[in-house]
């Protein structure tokens, strides 16, 4: 595989653990993508409409600010960007973070958890904000999932 960074943003801690494992299993750099601003428990309950993470969903040029850069993006040719799924898509947050950088010429590979809801159609959202990447559809992960699932699925997809 080719230089690999696993970059994620995690709500609970549940993205973080697979990231966590996926970059283990496939001997990748790790990144959180960290909110400027973190996320309070008030602000993901999915159920209030005037919740930070409701009004960021429904204003589709939300961009929550990220607090630190991943330092020499261009060392990397393959990227897995890992989110929890909300409203059946990627968090605004990753968003930013695919605007903040210059994916041309690198695969990115995304990856979310979720109890149950899809990926949807994450990865085609990924791929208008990367002119020149190669966006690829994505996978939703149980928060259990074994490291071996998650090498060989990486390993497939890098490619």
């Amino acid at each position: 595989m080719n230089k690999a960074l696993v970059a994620y943003f995690s709500a609970s801690g549940v993205t973080a653990k697979v990231a966590e494992k996926l970059s283990q299993a496939i001997g990748a750099d790790l990144f959180e993508i960290k909110p400027e601003v973190p996320y309070k428990p008030e602000d993901l309950n999915w159920q209030n409409a005037k919740s930070r993470s409701t009004l960021e969903m429904k204003d589709p040029g939300s961009r929550p600010a990220i607090a630190e850069k991943v330092v020499n993006m261009s060392q990397y040719d393959v990227v897995f960007v890992g989110f929890p799924v909300w409203w059946y898509q990627e968090p605004s947050i990753i968003n930013t973070f695919m605007e903040s950088y210059d994916f041309k010429g690198k695969k990115v590979i995304p990856f979310a958890t979720s109890g149950m809801s899809p990926i949807g159609d994450s990865g085609k959202n990924m791929q208008a904000l990367a002119p020149g990447a190669a966006v690829a559809e994505g996978k939703r992960f149980p928060s259990n999932v074994s490291a071996d699932e998650l090498k060989e699925w990486a390993v497939k997809n890098s490619q």
